[in-house]
């Protein structure tokens, strides 16, 4: 298992991180227990998650992942073999997420009066607070901030619009929180996700002002029909710059990848099958196109098309880990093995082609 520093941090971590946001929802806590042994044994010990897990996110099941995790650990007293990461929900204009600030105590707040996230500091504190008591630990490795307080185009949207701009918690307060967790030893090192340029330059330049480490990793979509990291993100973090790692989440496009909905097929048990709403952009018409396209070249390479999309993610000089869910134990063996494979220069090339000819077809505008 390939392992190298993440970002600017001595956190060193394995090329392959493991995903659990299907975890409650789609799968069982037993199922979870299963994935989490496994993986630890092939030397994945790098675990992601989020208070807002598992996803699709909801008030019946929010926090789910994170007990399960926390039960795991408890179970197999292994906390300090493992890389923990998880992350603090934001606001999100027009979308309830009171639930996931009543989840933050237990028990739980009244709905009725709970706000909304936000991204000051006794928000950020509280979730962290729960999260730490569901996860059943003192500290997690990595803190990352799930999405911006600001307004910035999300998930698939990519035009930014200035009539939605809204006030939003300084990139000071978020910054300076985050310095006095790790100082507290309730944090080792913070994050950011779905973040742009201009947002990882104003964190990192607001923690050299205030004397706070800068944030090590960015946890955004990327995939091969999502390359918008490598337009300018990849300078703004590369190691001559801020130095950030990636964490490359959607791989597989929610499983459109993997091939399994090639000629409309609709499995059982899928996530597009089950939650057809969820993350549609991943199962657009343009991209589904462009995943026959890579199936094809996967199947002349012989290879799996989740394999070929999971090694070319993993292959990528600017990769701090790719982040690989299962549904079932089989997935999570050839996720795993996928992520240490060796694509040759032709192959690559032809991911090249295939991407000039439906260029990021997951934008929805």
């Amino acid at each position: 298992m390939r392992r190298h520093k993440l970002g600017s941090s001595d956190l060193e971590v394995p090329i392959v991180c493991l995903g659990t946001m299907t975890w409650g929802e789609q799968n069982t806590e037993e199922e979870a227990f299963a994935q989490l042994d496994y993986a630890l044994s092939a030397g994945v010990n790098f675990i992601d998650t989020a208070e807002l897990y598992p996803v699709p996110p909801r008030p019946e099941t929010v926090g789910r992942t994170e007990t399960f995790i926390g039960n795991w650990l408890a179970a197999r007293g292994c906390r300090e073999q493992v890389i923990l990461a998880t992350k603090v929900a934001a606001p999100l204009p027009g979308v309830d997420r009171s639930w996931v600030v009543a989840n933050r105590t237990s028990p739980p707040g009244d709905l009725a009066s709970a706000p909304q996230p936000q991204l000051d500091e006794p928000s950020i504190r509280a979730a962290l607070a729960a999260s730490l008591c569901r996860l059943q630990t003192h500290y997690v490795d990595l803190y990352q901030i799930h999405w911006p307080a600001r307004y910035v185009p999300l998930w698939g949207k990519r035009q930014y619009r200035r009539q939605l701009q809204r006030p939003a918690v300084s990139f000071e307060e978020q910054v300076r929180v985050m310095g006095e967790l790790i100082k507290e030893g309730k944090i080792r090192h913070w994050g950011v996700s779905n973040e742009t340029s201009y947002g990882v330059a104003q964190m990192c330049e607001a923690a050299r002002r205030l004397g706070v480490p800068p944030p090590v990793s960015i946890q955004n979509d990327f995939a091969p029909v999502c390359r918008h990291f490598e337009e300018e993100l990849a300078e703004t973090c590369a190691p001559g710059a801020y130095n950030l790692g990636l964490l490359a989440y959607g791989v597989l496009a929610g499983g459109t990848l993997s091939g399994k909905y090639l000629g409309g097929a609709t499995p059982a048990g899928a996530r597009h099958t089950d939650f057809p709403n969820f993350q549609a952009r991943y199962h657009s018409p343009a991209t589904q196109a462009a995943a026959a396209e890579y199936a094809a070249l996967a199947a002349r390479k012989g290879l799996s098309p989740a394999a070929l999309a999971q090694a070319w993610a993993a292959s990528r000089e600017y990769m701090g880990a790719v982040i690989v869910g299962a549904t079932s134990l089989e997935q999570l063996k050839e996720n795993i093995a996928a992520c240490q494979l060796e694509l040759d220069e032709e192959t690559l090339a032809e991911m090249d082609a295939i991407h000039l000819r439906h260029r990021n077809p997951n934008d929805l505008d």
